[in-house]
């Protein structure tokens, strides 16, 4: 029978299969293989922590998508999944991490005894999740199919958010904006960064009300002082200081929904430098909020945001965004538009975005984000509220 808790209504769920079979069709695909966990997720409702073994999901023009992964966890897409239980396939677990044989064997039989042996395969070549060994064995078993690159492909229909998906969003928002809080009121210098993360991770996962907290695709990063020039440091068992800046980039998350927010806190009183950039990243900000509207582009957003930066001679070198929604270790990024000077992709109403311009410097980094839906009219919505400024606390 379908899964238990489906996040989503039947009218969502088939309004997306609609969509990718009309993108399968376009590129004269027969058959589609999904191994990324958020488009599995996105197409069926999977939901487990099993994306480290092979599985996927195969999508028809002419019937209901079939789950394939190890036989252990069939059980849980049986739980999770819309399709009925005859659309789960298992295979047998001696596949797992062994040297004579791969789990793609499975899957290239599943798909020749379907009538697949010799058609167009679309699969997700460029993935965290699909190795180079599975798409050589799949050549191997499957030597008469033409394989199509797929990659990104149903992550570009996830773009647009529908009502549903925005409500997940809202509430992960909300979750946001309390981890958020939780720091501001907490962090202090003599503090151990472990301690801190461990109330942030409590914050997390209690959510608020009716918005229980799911585990975030990424882990809390909050470098401080000449670590913050890096974007990507997390933390250790060293403890904060006065006189140091340090970033949080932190997101609440919602059956698998995610609104970054990042925001930066200055123990003690800091050196008029960093002033000088937040005045000039928040006019920045803002300056790109007011141009991420339906019908610009995303490149707009970027060079909005670039002149004031600029003029105070602030050059980051970086993309400054990136689609957000649902998604899976080990990011929470969609993978398709860049908020960059020349990603010319249109914007649309309902797009997410993580309008994310952190500044990673020589010697010292400083981060205030948001994360944004395009409307219909006006300028993008901020999902989170809080201030944006550089927090100081003495």
């Amino acid at each position: 029978m379908p899964g238990h808790d489906l996040p989503f209504s039947n009218a969502e769920y088939n309004r997306r299969l609609s969509l990718v079979r009309e993108e399968m069709e376009r590129r004269n695909i027969d058959v589609l293989f999904l191994e990324d966990p958020s488009n599995m997720n996105w197409t069926t409702g999977y939901d487990g922590w099993s994306f480290y073994v092979h599985q996927g999901v195969i999508i028809f023009l002419d019937e209901a998508p079939i789950w394939w992964g190890r036989n252990q966890d069939a059980n849980g897409a049986r739980r999770t999944v819309w399709m009925e239980d005859e659309r789960v396939a298992a295979y047998a677990d001696n596949f797992i991490q062994s040297s004579e044989r791969h789990p793609m064997q499975d899957l290239a039989r599943l798909l020749a005894s379907k009538g697949y042996a010799g058609k167009r395969i679309g699969v997700e070549l460029e993935n965290y999740y699909f190795s180079a060994k599975a798409y050589l064995t799949l050549r191997e078993e499957l030597p008469n199919a033409e394989f199509i690159d797929a990659t990104s492909m149903v992550n570009w229909l996830r773009g647009v958010k529908s009502e549903e998906e925005l409500v997940f969003m809202r509430k992960a928002a909300r979750i946001s904006e309390k981890i958020m809080d939780g720091v501001f009121q907490r962090v202090r210098p003599g503090m151990r960064k472990a301690d801190l993360v461990a109330e942030i991770y409590a914050d997390a996962i209690r959510g608020l009300d009716d918005a229980w907290g799911d585990y975030p695709a990424i882990v809390p990063l909050l470098p401080s002082g000449a670590d913050a020039s890096a974007p990507h440091l997390t933390w250790d068992g060293r403890f904060m200081q006065k006189g140091e800046a340090t970033f949080f980039e932190l997101s609440g998350c919602f059956r698998r929904y995610h609104a970054p927010l990042c925001r930066t806190v200055f123990l003690g009183q800091p050196p008029q430098y960093l002033l000088d950039a937040e005045k000039a990243l928040v006019e920045g900000l803002e300056a790109g909020l007011d141009t991420a509207r339906a019908g610009n582009t995303a490149g707009d957003i970027a060079r909005a945001l670039a002149r004031p930066l600029e003029a105070a001679g602030i050059e980051r070198g970086a993309r400054a965004g990136y689609p957000i929604g649902i998604s899976y270790p080990p990011d929470w990024g969609e993978r398709t538009i860049s908020i960059r000077a020349e990603d010319n992709t249109v914007l649309k109403p309902g797009m997410t975005f993580h309008f994310m311009p952190g500044l990673w410097m020589d010697g010292w980094g400083l981060e205030i984000t948001e994360s944004i839906l395009i409307r219909e009219e006006g300028p993008a919505e901020c999902l989170c509220n809080r201030p944006r400024e550089l927090f100081v606390k003495d």
